[in-house]
């Protein structure tokens, strides 16, 4: 099971160190080593999120999504993406900006480094509409009840998570601006470009997060017109299956899967920077990287996980929700890469191990009520 998941990405990592080896000698190779651990630390909690939504789908969807996806996501996003960002800011053709990327890397990673501020206040908003949404939904699980209760109460206003996102844009692109003209007002127009990156973060969310609720709430619909059908095969003794999404629900969802992912490897292709500026070892290692996460994703879904250890799916989302906070902060001041993954990490594993304690207790009083049942039934006996 774990080789025939893991199986393409353990290919991968021996291809891209080789061809690491060959490009740039040992020295590339450790550069590409680092690079795809950095990817794989912070996109953690990207895999547990994909993994909630990719186990709607499909076996077709799924294996679109390690196929097409991946594709999209290692060249799309850690190769041809940082090229396009240094294309449109400095007003370039794509084959100059190659061309840059390939022979001036210092003034490459200059127009990359300039490019920031939108990037991550495009991807800051995004994800920050991900926790949000989250955290005001009301649930039967709840980890951290004591901020997800109260919480869960004031989701029920109506537009609240639209509503905080625009005044923390606001206020970030206020506060860069401020910072700006303190410093000679030199980059006082990016203030302007902070605001605008970040309403098309939060457009963006909201047309591909609304087009794929739409279609899965005519999956349920669906679902509940075979309902009848289903209980009647179980009845007859046939295992009852779920619908899975399938069609348009599932292309909108896969999109949605698409600009997630992107917006998740903003901070690991923004971050390589400060490892490396060649473009080729990034794509390498940052693609080797992807490939666990997507690897990862599926083998989460395959083994049931989120179903067993059921707060996990809430660290990953505190995850986002730190991640988007880090990222808008960054557009002002520069934060280590190993914070944001240790935060990611910290978050996750607290909420595996509540999880396991849950399942524990739960084990415990069953057992518990199991041994008072045995108990009953021989003393009536007796």
């Amino acid at each position: 099971m774990l080789l025939k998941t893991f199986g393409w990405s353990f290919a991968v990592t021996a291809l891209g160190l080789v061809a690491a080896v060959f490009y740039g000698g040992w020295e590339a190779f450790g550069i590409v080593a680092i690079l795809s651990i950095l990817e794989i630390s912070l996109s953690f909690d990207n895999a547990v999120v994909n993994a909630g939504i990719l186990k709607k789908m499909n076996a077709f969807w799924q294996k679109i999504f390690l196929t097409v996806g991946v594709l999209i996501a290692v060249f799309g996003m850690r190769l041809v993406f940082p090229v396009v960002i240094v294309a449109i800011s400095a007003k370039m053709g794509p084959i100059e900006a190659v061309d840059l990327a390939l022979n001036n890397k210092d003034r490459y990673q200059e127009l990359v480094t300039d490019a920031h501020p939108a990037i991550a206040a495009f991807g800051g908003m995004f994800l920050l509409m991900i926790f949000l949404d989250f955290i005001f939904e009301d649930r039967d699980i709840q980890w951290l009840r004591w901020i997800e209760r109260p919480l869960a109460k004031l989701g029920k206003v109506d537009m609240l998570s639209v509503c905080i996102s625009l005044i923390v844009l606001l206020v970030t692109s206020f506060t860069f601006a401020t910072h700006a003209h303190q410093h000679g007002g030199a980059h006082v127009d990016k203030a302007q470009t902070v605001l605008i990156a970040g309403i098309a973060g939060l457009i963006t969310y909201m047309v591909v997060g609304g087009l794929s609720g739409y279609f899965e709430d005519k999956l349920e619909e669906e679902e509940e017109r075979e309902h009848e059908q289903e209980e009647e095969a179980e009845r007859a003794g046939k295992p009852r299956s779920a619908v899975k999404l399938a069609g348009q629900a599932a292309f909108f969802m896969f999109l949605y899967l698409e600009v997630l992912d992107a917006s998740f490897s903003f901070d690991g292709v923004i971050g390589a920077f400060a490892i490396t500026n060649d473009i080729v070892l990034m794509a390498l290692g940052l693609g080797i990287g992807a490939m666990y996460v997507r690897s990862l994703t599926v083998y989460l879904v395959r083994q049931g996980t989120l179903d067993e250890y059921v707060y996990l799916e809430h660290g990953a989302h505190y995850a986002i929700g730190a991640l988007a906070v880090l990222l808008l902060v960054t557009i002002q001041y520069e934060i280590n890469e190993v914070i944001t993954g240790l935060i990611g990490v910290v978050l996750i594993a607290a909420s595996f191990w509540s999880s396991v304690r849950r399942n524990r207790a739960i084990a415990a009083a069953e057992g518990k009520a199991a041994g008072t049942d045995e108990k009953t039934e021989v003393s009536s006996g007796v």
